[in-house]
């Protein structure tokens, strides 16, 4: 497989537009790549380019003497950069070792961005470490066997990351005046970001800012290459970028494809391009699996357009709901990824946990909390979307009586109660128990993990919500547990904004997206 991937035209030893670049020149021991021993097993086994990984893995950045400070060379506009041009700009760097540093204590509060003075200077060595949970089912599974119980796993990882699209890079270059302009040039980022899906080697990819020309000249062929199956949806309204799912084929079998439009021309509240992804995949094992629903999503950015971001939001669970309803035994397990510009603990993130939303006086400026003095003051309307959209309070399908079945087995009381009054309460609500991956904040420090930081901010933005079956013992408080559900089994651990500054902030020289990549592993019983 490897031996494939490396005769993929992206990986063919040289790269015709960046001549200093080689195959060679991948080690990350020795150069700005950086090096992930990291593997979500406690077994060493080695990965697709045959490198065997530590029992116990780590990530690491790897930060050299380059001069990252920024040059006030900003990139240009995607109409005006030529390829002439990073030709001429993009020099030879010369390799120089790496000085590890004391990672900054959690309890250290995160300050301000460095300066370009001082950010040229900056060079570390942080971690992002795997934690394994496995442990914690030992006794577990101790019980199964006293019992007489012989359950089969499966194991799987997904990955949920966004890997910043060109076009947005370049149409937002204010957000990256932290960078040197050859760190942004795609032919640089696209080795960091190919490397680290390699390396990462998820079984599940969730991408999200996958720009539509280099998903199908570079990215799709690459990732098939390695054995994955890919599916893409793009942004409408001719926008570059969208969303991707890929999958190991040698894992997963394909059941259904429901690509999720947000946009709707006559509904003037779902005038934005955003859109989502929703699969359905079987598990391949000895024994018959239940299929497992895996959606993907880039809700609007705008922060002060909250009544936008629900809706979107609503329009992504009613087409779950119609998809991942297997009848009597409920729905099947959920794995919902995305960018959803949302902050930990705001309403519209409370609102995926929980499962219902009073929204009744608030403002659309606070829904996603991304901004902690919030200039959008309109109250949200009630209801938030008009009828016309066919959408319930309850996040089903109106017209669909499949769907409103479906709803009516899950939730009896408040399906009754809306068929018989028709009355709309400010609230919402959906049929799911979903938990986060992450807890988003440092235990015992309660400083916040974070997932993108650029030069004006640094928030969590990303998740891996999942449905946390009755033996999972990481599903959060309030979540609860499904019958037909997944065991979290680890998770790559995120960073501090302090950790992150360390190394520059993102995009770096060895991490070429503005976000961090999240992964975890989980179990599903058979």
């Amino acid at each position: 497989m490897s031996r494939n991937f490396f005769r993929c035209p992206w990986w063919t030893g040289y790269f015709p537009w960046t001549p200093n670049l080689s195959v060679s020149s991948l080690n990350p021991q020795v150069n700005w790549r950086p090096s992930y021993s990291l593997r979500p097993s406690p077994a060493s086994s080695p990965n697709s380019l045959g490198v065997p990984w530590s029992p116990q893995p780590s990530c690491w950045i790897h930060v050299s003497n380059l001069n990252m400070a920024s040059k006030s060379d900003e990139p240009l506009p995607k109409r005006k950069r030529t390829r002439e041009e990073e030709h001429v700009e993009q020099k030879p760097k010369s390799s120089s070792p790496t000085k590890d540093i004391r990672v900054p204590p959690l309890h250290a509060p995160p300050g301000p961005p460095p300066t370009a003075k001082h950010s040229a200077a900056v060079k570390g060595v942080i971690s992002r470490r795997w934690e394994d949970f496995n442990l914690y089912y030992s006794e577990l599974s101790k019980w199964n066997r006293v019992f007489g119980r012989d359950p089969e796993y499966f194991d799987f990882t997904v990955l949920s990351y966004n890997i910043l699209s060109q076009d947005l890079l370049e149409d937002n270059s204010h957000l990256y005046d932290h960078c040197r302009r050859p760190l942004l040039f795609w032919s640089y980022r696209l080795p960091n970001i190919l490397k680290e899906l390699v390396d990462l080697n998820a079984d599940i990819l969730c991408l999200q800012e996958v720009q539509e020309d280099h998903y199908t000249t570079q990215i799709k062929p690459s990732l098939e290459s390695l054995g994955y199956h890919c599916e893409y949806k793009t942004r409408t309204g001719s926008k570059p970028d969208g969303c991707a799912i890929c999958f190991k084929a040698n894992k997963f079998s394909l059941v259904s494809v429901t690509p999720v439009e947000y946009y709707r021309p006559n509904i003037s509240l779902l005038d934005r391009d955003n859109i989502g992804l929703v699969l359905l995949l079987r598990p391949k094992s000895q024994r018959v699996a239940p299929v497992i629903c895996v959606a993907n999503t880039h809700l609007l950015y705008n922060p002060r357009r909250g009544d936008i971001k629900l809706a979107q939001l609503a329009i992504l669970l009613a087409e779950i709901t119609s998809v991942a309803f297997t009848g009597e035994k409920g729905f099947c397990p959920i794995v919902l990824c995305g960018d959803f510009n949302s902050v930990p603990g705001s309403p519209l993130h409370s609102f995926i946990r929980e499962g219902r939303l009073n929204y009744e006086g608030l403002s659309i400026g606070k829904v996603s909390g991304q901004e902690q003095y919030p200039r959008g003051q309109k109250i949200l309307s009630i209801p938030i979307w008009p009828k016309s959209l066919g959408i319930s309070q309850n996040c089903v399908y109106e017209p669909m009586e499949n769907a409103w079945n479906a709803a009516e087995m899950v939730d009896k009381e408040s399906v009754g109660n809306s068929a018989r009054n028709r009355q709309v309460e400010p609230s919402l609500s959906h049929h799911f128990s979903l938990s986060s991956v992450y807890t988003h904040f440092f235990p015992g420090s309660g400083i916040p993990e974070i997932t993108t930081c650029h030069s004006r901010c640094a928030l969590t933005v990303d998740y891996i919500f999942y449905s946390a079956a009755a033996n999972d013992l990481f599903a959060q408080l309030g979540t609860n547990s499904s019958q037909n559900g997944l065991q979290l089994l680890g998770r790559l651990s995120l960073l501090t904004e302090q950790d992150l500054w360390s190394v520059n902030g993102l995009p770096n020289e060895t991490n070429s997206s503005d976000h961090l990549s999240l992964l975890a592993k989980f179990r599903l019983e058979i």
